[in-house]
């Protein structure tokens, strides 16, 4: 039977109490409704989502205050009367998506982040930015009791969200897939996965040291979009008959990109979008598009069944999020670097420190 735990009144937070603007400061530890648990985060990854949510320049409701973070990895301490899924004690991930209503026909199909009332971490609810986060256990992330808690954290959205992005590009083994914005927390592990799935990658970013990392993690080519003087007929060319990748994962934070992939992209293949760009739009000539059979699609984090999958190749030691460790308290320096595109692979918060 699981022992009780010693719960404290007050923690650590990042809170944003306005747009743009965090403030690390002590706030009272909440309690979990029937239905949910107390998880004691021990890391938390930041995405660049929690930019978007700090900026609040998304056309999506957020509440005010709120803590930010979707990428958390922890210990439950405490549970409502009706959880039975989980116990004290357990390792577990709190995700984007918190809470779904399970009846609406899109929970009824497993599409639960289309679920009109679906709640979302550190946007619609206080997220991971704490030391105690309230979560609903029917979302929750399950992790065996050696799992690094450290290295995990990243795969509850940079991993899942691009693991599930290469599932809706529908490649198969020896084909290709372009990863844009490959440099980043989602590609680097987006390189991984695509390379255990038997995927042929061709990495898009900018910058030497970002070119050498992908290479590192499976990357089969690496175009630098700066350097590069027709980077459609680049990207072409790095295929085998010069006929273009039969996917393309769009993962940058610009909108420039989102333009120009089906310019590249092989016939007959297909375009996801992940990243969101503020303001951003997407357009493609009709014409091309018909003739050449092209699909462009969104694809939208993972449900319960991605999330497990997506676990599955971290826990058999086929991807692993490139990241580094730093307190909660500094925060605000990630954010700084996410402005200025200076990120490489991933940070993630000890949230003791």
């Amino acid at each position: 039977m699981s022992q009780p735990v010693d719960i404290p009144k007050e923690q650590w937070a990042q809170v944003t109490e306005k747009d743009g603007v965090i403030k690390y400061k002590k706030i009272p530890v909440p309690t979990p409704g029937h239905d949910e648990v107390l998880v004691n985060i021990k890391y938390s990854g930041v995405c660049h989502t929690d930019l978007h949510a700090l900026d609040n320049d998304w056309p999506l409701p957020r509440k005010t205050p709120v803590i930010g973070g979707h990428e958390g990895a922890g210990v439950v301490v405490q549970k409502g009367e009706l959880v039975t899924n989980v116990d004290i004690g357990d390792k577990v991930g709190v995700k984007w998506l918190m809470s779904t209503c399970f009846h609406c026909t899109f929970c009824q199909q497993a599409l639960e982040s289309l679920c009109p009332k679906a709640q979302l971490s550190g946007y619609t609810k206080d997220g991971t930015f704490q030391q105690y986060c309230v979560a609903n256990a029917a979302h929750l992330a399950r992790f065996p009791p050696q799992t690094d808690l450290s290295a995990v954290a990243p795969i509850m959205c940079a991993g899942l969200t691009v693991y599930k992005g290469l599932k809706e590009s529908d490649t198969r083994p020896g084909q290709y897939v372009a990863i844009v914005g490959a440099g980043g927390g989602l590609g680097t592990i987006g390189i991984q996965y695509a390379h255990a799935m038997g995927l042929n990658v061709i990495a898009i970013d900018s910058g030497k040291e970002k070119g050498e990392a992908c290479k590192k993690l499976g990357a089969a080519m690496y175009i630098d979009f700066k350097d590069s003087k027709d980077l459609v007929a680049d990207v072409k060319k790095a295929t085998h008959d010069g006929l273009g990748p039969q996917g393309v994962i769009l993962l940058a934070p610009q909108e420039q990109p989102f333009q120009q992939a089906t310019d590249y992209v092989r016939s007959h293949g297909t375009v996801v979008c992940i990243g969101m760009p503020a303001g951003a739009k997407v357009s493609m000539p009709v014409f091309d598009t018909v003739v050449r059979m092209i699909k462009v699609k969104g694809s939208y984090v993972g449900n319960r069944e991605d999330t497990a999958e997506a676990l599955d190749f971290f826990l058999r030691g086929k991807v692993h999020a490139p990241y580094k460790v730093i307190g909660l308290s500094q925060l605000q320096n990630v954010f700084d670097e996410m402005r200025a595109n200076k990120v490489i692979g991933r940070y993630v918060m000890d949230m003791s420190k």
